[in-house]
């Protein structure tokens, strides 16, 4: 199973897989936006798709918050490159910014 949930004491998304931790989305959190700084699937779950499901749910999770996303991270930003359904939480000088 598998499984992802906002570590707010820890600023970071965690992907489990039966339990075990997978890999993790760290951010900073401020008044209206998520800036995503870190993303890392660990070794033994590299290559199995787990980042994009992490990234995935991670950002819906931001769109619940009503936040908007600042991608630091080179994986979110090419994430949010690929999948248009997202834009909407960037705001124009993010998209600008990052050329999304």
């Amino acid at each position: 199973m598998i499984t992802v949930r906002r570590n707010t004491q820890a600023h970071r998304y965690e992907l489990r897989v039966d339990d075990a931790l997978a890999g993790f989305a760290e951010y900073n959190e401020l008044s209206t936006r998520v800036v995503f700084t870190h993303t890392e699937i660990l070794p033994a779950f590299q290559g199995q798709g787990y980042s994009a499901v992490l990234i995935q749910r991670a950002l819906e999770d931001v769109r619940a918050l009503g936040k908007h996303v600042v991608p630091v991270c080179p994986a979110v930003a090419a994430f949010l490159r690929k999948h248009p359904e997202f834009h909407d939480l960037l705001t124009a000088e993010t998209r600008e910014a990052h050329r999304i």
